[in-house]
């Protein structure tokens, strides 16, 4: 079956959005997290998501045709646990802003399912 462009546009807005978050988290910690009122008690764990994004981002933009699959699933477990991790995190009481991420991964997680789904 031949990969839709518009998995592959999709794949590429994600590798833009995990750009646009990786980079401050991974240059500027304290600062990006300010943003959604989180305190930085250390630099270590931001700094390693912000290579995370760019590994899962870097990724989304060198996708071959025959890598769509296993990329998907990647994208489904990563979105799916992160969607967890911020839901317990708000549990006990992260800033509400936090579900503007939640939301964000819960978009890209509708996504990739679909395209899991169909492909």
């Amino acid at each position: 079956m031949k990969t839709p462009q518009s998995l592959r546009t999709w794949f590429f807005i994600h590798f833009i959005i995990d750009i646009i978050f990786a980079i401050p988290l991974l240059f500027f910690p304290e600062a990006t997290l300010g943003l959604f009122g989180l305190k930085t008690l250390e630099t270590v764990t931001p700094r390693l998501g912000g290579a995370a994004l760019i590994g899962i981002g870097g990724a989304s933009y060198f996708t071959k045709k025959k890598d769509y699959s296993i990329m998907l699933t990647l994208k489904i477990l990563w979105s799916l646990s992160a969607i967890l991790g911020l839901l317990l995190a708000l549990y006990h009481g992260a800033p509400n802003l936090i579900w503007i991420i939640v939301l964000l991964f819960a978009i890209f997680s509708g996504v990739w399912i679909y395209y899991k789904k169909t492909i």
